[in-house]
C-alpha cells in the first residue's frame, strides 16, 4: 500500500478516537499521533516491496511504557495492517486517556445478566455437604473410565 492510501486509513481510524494525525512524513514513512493529555506515539510504515512490518514508538517516556502490547502484537506472527496496529495502540493508550479499558466493558455486559446466588443463612454447612457428596460421585466416575 503507498504511504498516501496509509495516510488516509490513518485519518479515517483517527476520526473515531480521541487522536489526530499531527504529521504525515512519506520520505520517513512516518505518521504522528497526538491526544489529550499530552499522549503521542509514531507509527513507521513499511515500504511496499519490503517485508518490514509497522514499528510503533514515544519519544515521552510517560506513553512508552503503554506501547509494549502493540509492540507486542506487532511482533507476532502474521502480517497487520494499519488499522489493526492502531486500534492496538488505543487500547494499549485507555488509561492515559481516562477511558475504561475495552475488556472491562465486555465483562460487565456479561457479569450484568449473570443472577448471583446468595447462599441460605439456615444451613451453612449445607453447601459444604453437597459439594463433598458431588466430589465424590466425580472421583467414583473417574474411577470408572480409568478401569476400563
Amino acid at each position: 500500500m503507498d504511504f498516501q492510501q496509509l495516510a488516509d486509513v490513518a485519518e479515517k481510524w483517527c476520526s473515531s478516537t480521541p487522536f489526530e494525525l499531527i504529521a504525515a512524513e512519506e520520505t520517513e514513512r512516518r505518521m504522528d499521533f497526538y491526544a489529550d493529555p499530552g499522549v503521542s506515539f509514531y507509527v513507521l510504515c513499511p515500504d511496499n516491496g519490503c517485508g518490514d512490518s509497522f514499528h510503533v514508538w514515544s519519544e515521552s517516556e510517560d506513553c512508552l511504557p503503554f506501547l509494549q502490547l502493540a509492540q507486542d502484537y506487532i511482533s507476532s506472527c502474521g502480517k497487520k495492517t494499519l488499522h489493526e496496529v492502531l486500534e492496538k495502540v488505543f487500547k494499549s493508550f485507555r488509561p492515559l486517556l481516562g477511558l475504561p479499558d475495552a475488556d472491562d466493558d465486555a465483562f460487565e455486559e456479561y457479569s450484568a445478566d449473570v443472577e448471583e446466588e446468595e447462599p441460605e443463612a439456615d444451613h451453612p454447612q449445607m453447601g459444604v455437604t453437597l459439594l463433598r457428596k458431588s466430589m465424590t460421585e466425580e472421583k467414583r466416575s473417574l474411577h470408572c473410565l480409568c478401569t476400563f
